[in-house]
Order: C-alpha cells, then sequence, then structure tokens
C-alpha cells in the first residue's frame, strides 16, 4: 500500500473514531440529563382551566400541560393521579406523591410551613360568584347573616368562607369536594353565593352563559405554585429550572393561550 493511501485510510478512521466518542458522549449526556425516577404528580381536577378532565376523564389543563413541558425541558419521567384537594399536602409529607400541580396558593403561610413551592407561575384572586339575575349581592359586603355561601374544601375561598361564619356575616359555610359541586349548588338555589378563584370562575360562567355572574372586587391576592416535599431542593431545582426555560422558549406563553389564561410572564 502507498504511503499516501495509508495516510488517507488512517484519517478516515481517525475521523470515525472522533465521530463515535463523540456519539458517546452524547449519549452520555443525555443520559446524565434523564432522571430514572418516575415522579407522582396530583392534582385535584374540578378547578378549570388549570385543573380539570378531558372526555377521557384523564388529568387535563394548564397545570398538566405546564408540568408536561417541564418534564420534557428535564428529562422527567410523570405520573398523574387525582386526589380530593384537601388530600394534596397530606400525599406529599407522606411521599405518596412529589409534586402538587393544582392551581395552589403558594402565599398561604399554613401551606408554606408544610411544603416548599416553586416560582409562581400565575397571579389569582378570589371573587364573589352569584347567580346572574341575582341582584342583591354586589360583593362581599352584601352577604347577611341569613345566608349561604360555599367554596372547595381546603382551599384559600374555604378559608374566606369560614371567617365569614364566624364572624356571624352569614348563617352557614358550606365546604364541598369540588369546585363544579358549589357551582351545582348555586345553579340549584342551595347556596347564595361562592367564593371562587378569579380565573376559575370565568370558565364556569363561560361554559354555562347566562347564568352565573362574578360581583364586586378581586379578594386575597394569590400566586399559583407546583409544590413538593419540605426540604427537596434537588427536584424544586429541576422544576424552577424548567419553568424558567419554557418561558423564555415561549412554550409556556402558548399553553397560557390554549387555555385561555393571561400568561404571568
Amino acid at each position: 500500500m502507498k504511503k499516501s493511501t495509508l495516510t488517507k485510510v488512517l484519517v478516515v478512521l481517525l475521523c470515525l473514531a472522533a465521530a463515535m466518542a463523540f456519539t458517546a458522549c452524547g449519549k452520555a449526556d443525555s443520559a446524565k440529563k434523564a432522571d430514572s425516577k418516575t415522579y407522582i404528580v396530583t392534582t385535584e381536577a374540578t378547578f378549570p382551566p388549570f385543573d380539570t378532565t378531558n372526555k377521557k376523564g384523564e388529568f387535563a389543563g394548564l397545570d398538566r400541560d405546564l408540568m408536561d413541558a417541564i418534564a420534557k425541558d428535564q428529562g422527567l419521567t410523570l405520573k398523574y393521579k387525582m386526589t380530593k384537594f384537601d388530600s394534596l399536602i397530606p400525599d406529599i409529607q407522606a411521599g405518596s406523591a412529589d409534586i402538587i400541580a393544582a392551581g395552589m396558593n403558594s402565599e398561604d403561610k399554613e401551606r408554606r410551613e408544610k411544603i416548599d413551592f416553586s416560582k409562581p407561575y400565575y397571579d389569582s384572586g378570589l371573587v364573589v360568584m352569584v347567580k346572574k339575575d341575582n341582584e342583591t349581592i354586589k360583593g362581599i359586603d352584601d352577604l347577611t347573616a341569613d345566608m349561604k355561601a360555599a367554596s372547595q374544601t381546603g382551599t384559600s375561598g374555604a378559608k374566606v368562607v369560614q371567617k365569614l361564619k364566624k364572624d356571624g356575616k352569614i348563617k352557614k359555610a358550606v365546604l364541598l369536594g369540588g369546585f363544579n359541586e358549589c357551582v351545582q349548588q348555586l345553579n340549584n338555589g342551595d347556596v347564595n353565593a361562592i367564593i371562587i378563584d378569579k380565573p376559575v370562575a370565568e370558565n364556569y360562567m363561560s361554559k354555562q352563559p347566562g347564568k352565573f355572574k362574578a360581583v364586586g372586587k378581586v379578594l386575597n391576592a394569590e400566586a399559583f405554585a407546583f409544590g413538593v416535599k419540605k426540604g427537596n431542593k434537588e427536584l424544586l431545582d429541576k422544576i424552577n429550572a424548567g419553568l424558567d426555560n419554557i418561558i423564555k422558549s415561549g412554550e409556556f406563553q402558548k399553553i397560557c393561550k390554549k387555555w385561555k389564561v393571561d400568561s404571568k410572564y
């Protein structure tokens, strides 16, 4: 074999070796990024458009899409389960779930003592929702000692309703498992008003036009965030990094637009 030919062969072999090394390196990086653990995401699915179900009865909504996008960015494997709202934090504390994705107010002091929260992804607040033809209640100050007000158990709205009852401003605080039940009771006339998150009220009103309305000022400014077990900084860092990345890429804004929610970013 001529020297020049041998040289060419060696060059080709070196290039192939380099390419294989580069590919192996890429696979190693990918394997390093991927997380072998399957994270359980727990939610309560009567909080549209953040948390609801599709026609198959599967968890859907803005929170689901955000978590899927974060998981893709961070190489995480997720499994979802639905439960009652007041079981979300106990699930995390007991280790039967890893992440809460349920439009949860991260500024609640009691919650912050029990779990850690990601950076907020949505600013919200509570409103008073009544039947469309109700001309008596124009805001929270119009609730009286002969009225009943409802909200979902374990939510910020539930705390407001309970305080109204404690202060003697309503006759009964009706706490139910989901906001769909609250809306049904309002529609039936079993309660006079619901204390509910503004975007959730807007979603229910859009699906049942002409039946309900929100009255008065927005109450209790809130910041929705994802929750993890107290001290789980590794997982929290991944969620925050993924959230930052999908905000920068524009994926976050696309998801908000899909679910007709105003983007915080």
